[in-house]
């Protein structure tokens, strides 16, 4: 049967498609450079009125906020997860793999404190509408869960057989210590007293590897 050649409504069908992925695109990158201006609080009015459009618009093509934060998210944290890939590839021991990836996740967070939190954090769903308040968490979900693999593979290759209750466990339970770490970090304003950057990646890092036994007082034996 010969092909059926594609008709005129289907061409513009086509254009309209790929004009309202470039205009979501756009509004996006808008709402990203709202966000990091402006705020993780900021308000959906004030995200249009910084964009140049109207809240409507935005409505349109998201459906609420919670909405927006979701494709916010995904570009973000699709992002981060590239670098902090490219920073564990490059590392000889695991050691230094979790200390690049800490890094990288650090860097990347503070980069703009005000987008990572606006997508780090739930958005209470809006009247009149039936989204799920969780639904923005998936590409976070997506995300540690990715990073979570990273951290299993090479421990996976030098702990060997045997090892599964540490490889199936220890890597969540590191995402855990590094998020909240870092949460509590971008949030603590400057000051003396707060670590820079490097090392509280190397904190963290000394944290996951060794725990805090280095810091806690020798126990001597107790006399007989």
């Amino acid at each position: 049967m010969p092909a059926v050649a594609a008709g005129p409504g289907d061409g513009r069908s086509s254009r309209w498609q790929s004009h309202r992925e470039e205009r979501r695109r756009e509004l996006i990158k808008s709402a990203r450079r709202a966000v990091h201006a402006l705020g993780s609080d900021a308000s959906m009015e004030d995200i249009a009125a910084a964009a140049g459009t109207s809240k409507s618009v935005f409505y349109r093509y998201f459906g609420d906020k919670a909405g927006l934060q979701q494709a916010v998210g995904e570009v973000v944290l699709s992002q981060m997860q590239r670098r902090i890939q490219e920073a564990a590839q490059s590392a000889v021991t695991p050691r230094e793999g979790l200390l690049a990836m800490v890094t990288a996740y650090l860097q990347m967070a503070s980069t703009s404190p005000n987008v990572y939190t606006f997508v780090t954090r739930h958005a209470a769903a809006e009247p009149a509408t039936t989204r799920d308040p969780a639904a923005g968490s998936a590409a976070l979900g997506h995300f540690f869960e990715a990073v979570a693999d990273m951290i299993a593979t090479p421990m996976r290759s030098h702990l060997g057989d045997g090892k599964e209750a540490v490889i199936g466990y220890w890597p969540k339970a590191a995402i855990g210590l590094v998020r909240n770490a870092g949460e509590q970090w971008l949030s603590t304003p400057d000051s003396p007293t707060k670590p820079g950057q490097e090392a509280m990646a190397r904190q963290i890092t000394a944290w996951l590897c060794v725990g805090i036994a280095p810091e806690l007082p020798k126990l001597s034996a107790p006399d007989a």
